[in-house]
């Protein structure tokens, strides 16, 4: 007698009562089952390594992949350096392209990216204003921006009354980029001498002699072939002291709080004070009613110094306290706006001093800057 106990693995099992124990086909069958199941469990865990080894080998080609860039930044690097030292008669034709000609006709190079960057972190140590200023980078000789100077304005009228019209007027502001240069005369042999930071050097030398520009500039500049200062804007409120030639004896700080009450509360939150380290000097001394400083020292390094909650710009080229100056601004900087239209552009005149052994390297930058919403600012006048 047969019978048929089913299927397992796709093929049938004949059961004979005399030769097979029932017991003993399905601990087989059993075994078979945790064999495939294993099986299928290996191979599931090695396409995982697989996979793993498949992230981790583009992981390295993307790492790879960007080498080209990194090739590129150093090649500009040692170009400009080849630049400043032999001159582009003597580079190779790879590291001319790598420069950015600026002018044919003047024959100027742009420096590097990384060289940029490091001028303008030095340039911020010199002009304090460009951590609060509004700061755009501009492709064009000019750049307006239209201002509105009157609003619409709402009447109250009756049912039937006739009702009063009134228009917004506008007015343009315009910003123009100046040109702001400077050039050091440096020995061959020095330019020779591979070892010798040559870059950082002259990263120091120009963002002194451009720091100390702009940051005069952004003050207390004309306008005429410069940026419009702060203080010799027009449009600005001003509040006096009350004495002629000084704050007045008692209660002095008063006129401090008058100016940060003076501006509307969405500017005085945002706004910063602006005078030289003479005048800061001076107010440290005051003190509340209760003995208290007026003028509270950071907590942190990072942190600044504050008046009234507001943080305090160390302006060196502000005037001091005098009779009719201006010693003293607060308001929001995002109303002064500054334009970079050239970071940095360099010219390796090796011909103008030849016969005394040195080169001279002309650099220049192009930068404007101007008040663009006069509202948002008040400078104190010391006058009765």
């Amino acid at each position: 007698m047969c019978m048929n106990a089913g299927t397992l693995e796709g093929a049938p099992i004949e059961l004979k009562d005399a030769e097979v124990d029932p017991a003993e086909i399905v601990t087989k069958a059993l075994a078979d089952l945790e064999k495939n199941v294993g099986d299928r469990l290996a191979a599931l865990e090695t396409k995982t390594a697989d996979t793993a080894r498949l992230d981790r080998i583009e992981a390295a080609l993307n790492r790879r992949g960007a080498a080209p860039e990194t090739k590129a930044a150093d090649l500009g690097r040692k170009a400009f350096g080849d630049f400043l030292r032999r001159g582009v008669e003597r580079m190779s034709a790879e590291e001319i392209k790598a420069l950015t000609v600026a002018t044919d006709t003047a024959g100027g190079f742009l420096a590097p990216t990384e060289f940029g960057a490091e001028m303008l972190k030095r340039i911020v140590e010199f002009s304090p204003v460009r951590q609060y200023a509004r700061v755009i980078t501009i492709g064009a000789p000019q750049i307006r921006y239209p201002r509105r100077v009157n609003s619409a304005t709402a009447t109250w009228v009756s049912e039937t009354g006739d009702r009063t019209g009134s228009e917004p007027s506008f007015e343009q502001v315009s910003l123009t980029p100046y040109e702001l240069a400077t050039y050091v005369d440096v020995s061959t042999a020095l330019l020779e001498d591979n070892v010798y930071n040559l870059e950082g050097e002259l990263a120091i030398e120009f963002a002194e002699q451009f720091g100390k520009a702009e940051g005069a500039a952004f003050v207390a500049g004309s306008g005429v072939g410069q940026p419009k200062g702060l203080f010799t804007a027009a449009g600005i409120a001003e509040v006096k002291t009350g004495a002629a030639a000084n704050f007045p004896a008692s209660n002095p700080a008063d006129v401090l709080i008058g100016m940060f009450h003076s501006l509307p509360n969405v500017h005085a939150q945002n706004g910063a004070w602006l005078m030289n380290r003479k005048t800061l000097g001076a107010i440290r001394q005051w003190k509340d009613g209760q003995g208290r400083y007026l003028v509270i020292d950071p907590i942190s390094e990072s942190a600044a110094t504050t008046l009234l909650g507001r943080p305090i710009v160390e302006c060196i080229d502000a005037p001091d306290i005098a009779a009719n100056a201006f010693p003293i601004m607060f308001g929001d900087l995002s109303g002064y706006r500054i334009v970079d239209r050239v970071s940095l552009s360099t010219l390796r005149d090796p011909y103008t001093l030849a016969t005394k052994g040195q080169v001279r390297i002309h650099a220049r930058r192009r930068v404007g800057a101007d008040v663009t919403h006069p509202d948002r600012f008040v400078k104190l006048k010391v006058a009765a």
